[in-house]
C-alpha cells in the first residue's frame, strides 16, 4: 500500500503535502500545474476529479498512473 491521497482535497493542498504529485499530474496532461500562479489560484479550489472532467481524462487512467507511482487515490 502506498501513500494515500484524499481526492476531496484541492490540488494545491495535495501538491503542498506531496510535491511528487506535480510531475505525475504534468505527465497526465495537466501542464499548467507547473505554473506557480495557476497552482496558487485555480489549484486552491480545483480537485483532481474536477480537473480530470475538464480535461476529459478518465479517473481510471489517473488512478492507474498514481498506483504505478505508489500512490493510492481515496474518494
Amino acid at each position: 500500500m502506498g501513500i494515500v491521497i484524499d481526492l476531496s482535497k484541492s490540488v494545491f493542498e495535495i501538491c503542498k503535502e506531496h510535491p511528487d504529485v506535480i510531475a505525475i499530474m504534468q505527465d497526465l496532461g495537466f501542464e499548467s500545474i507547473t505554473n506557480p500562479g495557476m497552482l496558487n489560484t485555480a489549484g486552491r479550489f480545483m480537485t483532481i476529479p474536477k480537473g480530470a472532467a475538464m480535461r476529459q481524462i478518465s479517473m481510471e487512467k489517473i488512478k492507474e498512473i498514481f498506483a504505478a507511482k505508489n500512490f493510492e487515490l481515496k474518494e
